[in-house]
């Protein structure tokens, strides 16, 4: 089958790729630049030059697939707009993929948040919506949650559109910038490795390649208006995240006061995230795909040397 796919050369993209090549499909990556090209052309994708602010570009792209995996985001805007504007030019994106791919029950498959149904005191499943987001939650990942809505919404006009959940963080041997890359850096920024409160906040994650899984079997035959889970440790308490961090580093892990002052104090922009608690369900993902994580967790793939490089 023919994929069209975008934000091929980033994190998860450029191990979405390789999976599906894997599996005998042919895929065309969307390049904005010479150098995105010549890394997808190296990972085995053909190239289309184009842009996402190019919406008859991208309706072209996907007429002309069997279906379209899109992965990618307008990081531009993030300086001047943050997350707002993020999400509000994603949404004429799917929009226009719902109008090349309308009727014709071809799947789009599109990345989310694990964190989409908001805070449940209990773990989030696939069947859990996610949360309408209003102008109270501007600036923060909620925001986005539009976009996740807009995609389940073509499934009435006969897409077979699907949003697949990443965990919180997504961790690998070429992880740059990921959450983990984050606390790892502020670890060593601090001199101590914090954890908010009591730490018993529970975080989620998956390794890239078994993310990367979940998108092909979505692609393949996840059903329309569908939520699936890329989420393989489904509760890590903040605490055991942080004390793995320290070991790693030789440094201490700290309990940083829950107040107005204290959190931010040590997280900075961090501070509405890492007190959150993401526990999340892969039971139904890993029964109707049939995915079974197979890479190392979390805390195990620490020790891949990649986090922590020998000095």
């Amino acid at each position: 089958m023919r994929v069209f796919v975008t934000g091929g050369t980033g994190h998860l993209g450029s191990h979405i790729i390789p999976e599906l090549i894997a599996a005998g499909h042919e895929v065309t990556g969307l390049a904005r630049s010479d150098p995105a090209a010549t890394a997808l052309s190296a990972l085995g994708a053909t190239v289309r030059r184009g842009s996402l602010e190019d919406l008859d570009g991208l309706k072209e792209a996907a007429a002309g697939s069997d279906g379209v995996i899109h992965v990618a985001h307008r990081q531009d805007l993030l300086p001047t707009g943050g997350i707002d504007a993020v999400a509000a030019a994603e949404v004429p994106i799917m929009l226009a993929y719902g109008e090349a791919l309308a009727g014709t029950g071809k799947p789009l498959v599109a990345a989310g948040s694990i964190g989409s149904p908001g805070d449940l005191s209990r773990p989030a499943t696939e069947q859990d919506p996610a949360l309408p987001a209003g102008e109270e939650h501007a600036g923060t990942l909620r925001a986005r949650n539009i976009v996740e809505t807009t995609v389940i919404g073509l499934a009435e006009r006969g897409v077979r559109s699907s949003i697949v959940r990443i965990a919180t963080i997504a961790h690998s041997t070429t992880d740059q910038a990921g959450f983990l890359q984050l606390l790892i850096a502020l670890a060593k920024e601090k001199g101590v490795v914090g954890y908010p409160g009591e730490g018993t906040n529970q975080w989620n994650a998956v390794h890239v390649r078994d993310a990367a899984s979940v998108f092909r079997l979505a692609w393949e035959k996840g059903q329309a208006g569908s939520y699936w889970h890329a989420v393989a440790d489904g509760a890590i308490p903040f605490r055991a995240i942080a004390e793995a961090i320290g070991r790693r580093l030789g440094l201490p892990a700290v309990s940083i006061p829950a107040d107005v002052l204290m959190v931010p104090g040590y997280f900075g922009f961090l501070a509405n995230i890492v007190t959150q608690s993401y526990p999340a369900s892969n039971l139904i993902t890993r029964r109707t795909l049939g995915w079974e994580p197979t890479q190392p967790g979390l805390l195990d793939g620490l020790d891949n040397g990649h986090y922590f490089p020998a000095n």
